[in-house]
């Protein structure tokens, strides 16, 4: 990706918490993330792609609101689809697929990792990935969505929570993932922070059926459970 320097409006949480400015550096496969089970807050994002990390800066900023109930257990779903159209890189979990066409899309189109972010955004009671990073705004134009995964990442473990176990179902008429597979799980692991036994990777085809079907978009679910830590 190109370097970018973005500065991104608030998103608001329902959530009341201090003002506060934290600040933190990302690595699309190494990350460490804040441990402190605090309540969500309200979000400014700064995002710099200008360095080999990417660096996101948090501001927090009190709002009206009450902290959704601690729950033990909470479930997530997430679902995406992308029209593919040559001219395109494939990206799926952070991984590029060598193919004739790819994701049209905002940002870098990745299927799998768009809807792990919705999974985990649900499970916590928050907005959808589309009202955090919409993509309206040219700031997200191409962006990496390792970014929107160590957010995602971020506000769950900020809320107390950590990855249960995940089970994603990618749908493609083409290309085969099977080769592919064990590159994609780890690297979807490794930029959640999480063993690879939690995390299942699954491809199915559409039995040429529809746009799916006939190579014409791909889609991807996810399911989610998060445990109290």
């Amino acid at each position: 990706m190109a370097a970018s320097s973005v500065t991104a409006s608030t998103i608001p949480y329902p959530y009341p918490l201090a003002t506060t400015t934290k600040s933190f550096h990302l690595n699309p496969l190494s990350c460490s993330f804040p441990r402190n089970p605090t309540p969500l807050p309200s979000l400014h994002l700064r995002v710099s792609a200008s360095t080999p990390a990417t660096s996101i800066q948090i501001e927090d900023s009190r709002v009206s609101g009450t902290p959704s109930k601690a729950l033990p257990f909470r479930v997530g779903h997430g679902f995406d689809l992308h029209r593919l159209e040559p001219g395109y890189p494939l990206i799926i979990g952070g991984i590029n697929i060598p193919h004739d066409r790819g994701c049209e899309a905002h940002s870098d189109g990745d299927v799998l990792l768009h809807c792990v972010v919705d999974a985990i955004l649900g499970a916590l009671g928050l907005p959808d990935i589309g009202q955090i990073f919409p993509d309206s705004d040219p700031k997200w134009k191409g962006c990496a969505s390792s970014v929107f995964i160590h957010e995602s990442v971020r506000l769950m473990h900020e809320a107390g929570y950590e990855i249960g176990n995940l089970d994603a179902t990618l749908i493609l008429q083409r290309p085969k993932l099977s080769p592919h597979k064990d590159t994609i799980k780890a690297n979807l692991s490794a930029l959640l922070g999480v063993d690879p036994s939690v995390v299942n990777i699954k491809a199915k085809t559409h039995e040429k059926v529809d746009s799916l079907g006939e190579n014409r978009s791909i889609a991807a679910h996810t399911v989610v459970l998060l445990m109290r830590k």
